[in-house]
């Protein structure tokens, strides 16, 4: 009997890693201007977000930031939002791919190896990105649908966040055949480092704090693709003081795009000064 070749793969986080900031915040803005969101609305998704950040698993952190998840689709058709989700993905998302990271994509696949988008954003949206890049697939949160194509405000498996992605990894991997040693994962939060420490090659990218540590530490690649100019695209901040203003910063942010060329003047300047300085404070 002939062994047969196990596949190599690469596995893809999407905030900070393919995309500067956040895609809840594309999101959420893109949702905002097209009248399915209001900014309290996103204030109560965003503090749900916050609290993850700040306490994790720990304070109830976790529950939270599922709740708010589920209570910002529950109720709503699939089809309705899997035709805005693509529109957005258009035009907020995709545009903001890292040009490296892509040439990474390509070059991997010019390999052979299969690349997959592994993200806690929702499926749908990882479905999206990953079509458009030409990745064989994505790994994402799944929302549970009823018979009527409806959101039912539950979860199918875990937010795939954290283990939660290391644990999806190993079963797609036996699922397809590959094999993790000859593997490659890019991600930039301390967050991955179960989906980083999973693989035979990890690679860090725009690494926080603790991820870049680990990885000098361990001889792991770092890769910096952050440029020198600050954007105004407010994400998840890496640090807690950050999380304390997120849910504002989304907020905020959101709705100075949509107010943009209606503002006297003067004024949209003051407000995204005012912002800035409080990032700057957290």
């Amino acid at each position: 009997m002939t062994d047969r070749r196990l596949e190599r793969a690469a596995f893809f986080d999407l905030d900070k890693t393919l995309i500067p900031g956040s895609s809840l915040f594309l999101l959420a803005r893109g949702a905002y201007e097209r009248d399915i969101l209001r900014v309290r609305d996103i204030l109560r998704f965003g503090y749900g977000q916050m609290m993850f950040r700040l306490g994790g698993e720990r304070h109830g952190g976790m529950e939270m930031s599922r709740q708010s998840t589920l209570e910002f689709v529950c109720g709503r058709s699939q089809q309705e939002l899997l035709e805005w989700g693509r529109e957005i993905a258009q035009e907020q998302v995709l545009p903001r791919v890292y040009e490296d990271i892509v040439k990474v994509i390509e070059g991997h696949r010019a390999r052979g190896d299969l690349t997959f988008l592994v993200t806690a954003a929702p499926i749908e949206l990882a479905d999206t990105v990953a079509r458009a890049l030409d990745m064989t697939g994505a790994v994402g949160t799944v929302s549970e649908v009823d018979r009527d194509g409806y959101y039912t405000g539950r979860l199918v498996g875990g937010v795939m966040h954290g283990p939660e992605k290391a644990k999806a990894v190993v079963e797609v991997a036996a699922e397809r055949g590959i094999d993790l040693a000859e593997c490659h994962a890019y991600s930039d939060s301390v967050n991955d480092l179960p989906l980083l420490e999973a693989v035979g090659h990890p690679h860090a990218v725009n690494p926080d704090h603790e991820v870049r540590r680990v990885a000098l530490a361990r001889g792991w690649p770092v890769h910096e693709l952050r440029t020198r100019r600050r954007a105004l695209l407010i994400g998840i901040p890496a640090g807690v003081g950050g999380a304390a203003v997120f849910g504002t910063g989304v907020a905020l942010g959101v709705y100075l795009e949509r107010r943009r060329t209606t503002e006297p003047p003067g004024t949209l300047p003051a407000l995204r000064e005012r912002l800035r300085a409080a990032v700057a404070r957290a």
